[in-house]
């Protein structure tokens, strides 16, 4: 897998992600030499769960399901706040 500096991936960003979708390369991204992060391809089969709609429609849907399924006694906004202290 090639590496890329921060750097280096902002001067040839889009030479860089033309290659990952259209040659499904993945790369190293890397800060000072270090490694941060990875950069990869979406698979092509649309994941688990999706339902191919419009990506708001989607997010509506998912907000939904997390509001069926939420165990916590405190809301989102009070755990956040939590979070923050």
């Amino acid at each position: 897998m090639p590496e890329v500096g921060v750097r280096e991936l902002k001067a040839r960003a889009s030479e860089i992600l033309r290659e990952v979708h259209d040659r499904r390369v993945r790369y190293i991204i890397t800060y000072r030499g270090r490694p941060i992060g990875v950069l990869l391809p979406v698979p092509e089969v649309p994941s688990e769960g999706y339902r191919g709609e419009d990506p708001w429609e989607e997010l509506t849907h998912l907000g939904e399901d997390i509001s069926r399924n939420w165990q916590s006694p405190l809301s989102s906004t009070e755990l956040l706040t939590e979070m923050r202290r």
